[in-house]
């Protein structure tokens, strides 16, 4: 693929601005879940091919560093939901499952989807999978700007058993009545999420589709199972399928688009919500540092991906650092619509058509109970709890591997006095749980 610079140089790509629109175009977010950071061919898998997802990154952008605003669900969803620091309004934690979800767990009704934005500029709204926003009726994906919903309310939800037995509060729903089938659910999302579009293929649509693959359970049906013979190991062979699994789901989505003849009037954003939990999976998150639930690389940097044929650039690879809130904003902007003032996440159009040539942010941050951490430029300095505070450059060091926290005093004291200043304006969680909030263990000198 061209790199950024590359192709600005060569090509005689229109600018955005310039160009004539002739409608406003169809607007698709998929979102994996769980997805490891290696676990996409375009960023290196090899035993696991996705043709499907890897496609977006041919037609259009791949955002070698894009980010997450939280290395777990919940938070990471309230962050793209709203364009807004999720710490802005208290969403900073998981909730557990429904029976221990804190009373006052939802995103908050004060804050503005991006559906609500999308809905009235005239969109057909549609969410197909998991919501993880809220359990109670006035949380519920039709009450925060979503026309049709089809999936489930929750963090995590069996692919076999849609009674989801042994998680309460959990059902599959169709609007906000329980559906009950043996569909595979990846393969029931995928029906779904291709029926609203062609309900919709005349108007412009907003289609949201966060898949729970490849979150645990490990569960596969015996057509994927068998895609993948060749890897011994049960639990890679179990991931393996569910991919391929997602992986075709999000190819027909595109097949869809394609056969009403609206992709190349369709901005397709893939993202995934934080890094990989490798111990439990086998996501790889290579060659980041850390997993899901971790500040590190390796719980924030994610597979981040665009398209838009008729708009945007092919092929290219975007270097600079981007954040998923600036989805809601970007999608805002290609509707015709002003974003938000208050919004922390920027419009990324005139940075990937070429009018403007700088960085989208100054910095970017994160907030997760002890843990902390600012990127400015190449460099990331990490809180960890305990007082203790590590220093990288990610420009020469990805793997965050070599501490210069001993060494560069005054850029220590940069970041962290950036960093100080964007948390003086954050708010106290509103729920944890025991387990959430904790400082990383250091490992002990032998």
């Amino acid at each position: 693929m061209l790199s950024r610079r590359e192709f600005f140089a060569t090509s005689l790509f229109v600018p955005f601005a310039a160009t004539a629109q002739t409608r406003k175009p169809n607007i698709v977010l998929l979102v994996a879940d769980d997805l490891g950071f290696a676990e996409i061919g375009v960023q290196g898998s090899k035993d696991i091919p996705t043709p499907h997802i890897d496609s977006i990154a041919k037609s259009g952008v791949r955002f070698s560093h894009g980010y997450v605003s939280c290395p777990v669900c919940s938070p990471t969803r309230a962050g793209l939901m709203t364009g807004r620091y999720q710490q802005r309004f208290g969403h900073e934690f998981n909730p557990g499952p429904a029976a221990e979800a804190s009373s006052n767990f939802g995103l908050p009704l004060t804050e503005t989807t991006i559906a609500d934005r999308l809905k009235s500029l005239g969109y057909a709204t549609g969410m197909v999978g998991k919501w993880h926003l809220g359990y109670k009726p006035e949380f519920h994906p039709m009450r925060r700007g979503f026309d049709e919903f089809f999936g489930f309310p929750g963090g995590a939800h069996s692919y076999l058993d849609w009674k989801d037995r042994g998680r309460e509060g959990n059902p599959v729903m169709r609007g906000t009545t329980p559906v009950e089938e043996t569909t595979y659910l990846t393969e029931a999302f995928a029906r779904e999420a291709t029926a609203f579009i062609d309900k919709n293929k005349s108007r412009p649509f907003f289609l949201y589709m966060p898949f729970n693959a490849v979150h645990a359970p490990l569960e596969a049906t015996q057509k994927y199972q068998d895609r993948f013979a060749n890897i011994s190991d049960t639990k890679r062979r179990t991931f393996a399928s569910m991919m391929s699994a997602m992986d075709d789901a999000i190819g027909k989505i595109l097949d869809k688009l394609r056969e009403h003849k609206i992709e190349e009037d369709s901005l397709v954003f893939f993202v995934a919500d934080n890094g990989g939990p490798t111990p439990q999976t086998t996501s790889s998150n290579v060659p980041l540092r850390g997993f899901k639930g971790q500040v590190y690389e390796g719980g924030i940097h994610v597979p981040f991906l665009v398209q838009w044929k008729r708009r945007l650039p092919k092929g290219v690879v975007y270097d600079q650092p981007v954040i998923a809130l600036d989805i809601h904003p970007t999608a805002v902007s290609a509707a015709g619509g002003v974003p938000g003032a208050n919004l922390d996440g920027v419009n990324l159009l005139p940075f990937l058509t070429g009018q403007n040539k700088g960085a989208p942010h100054d910095a970017l941050y994160w907030r997760f109970g002890a843990q902390w951490a600012v990127r400015k430029g190449d460099w990331k300095l990490l809180g960890l709890g305990q007082s203790a505070v590590e220093l990288y450059n990610l420009g020469a060091d990805l793997s965050e591997k070599n501490n210069l926290a001993g060494s560069e005093a005054a850029k220590l004291k940069e970041l962290q006095t950036t960093y100080d200043a964007w948390n003086a304006k954050n708010v106290a969680p509103k729920w944890r749980t025991e387990r959430q909030g904790r400082g990383l263990k250091k490992k002990k000198k032998a």
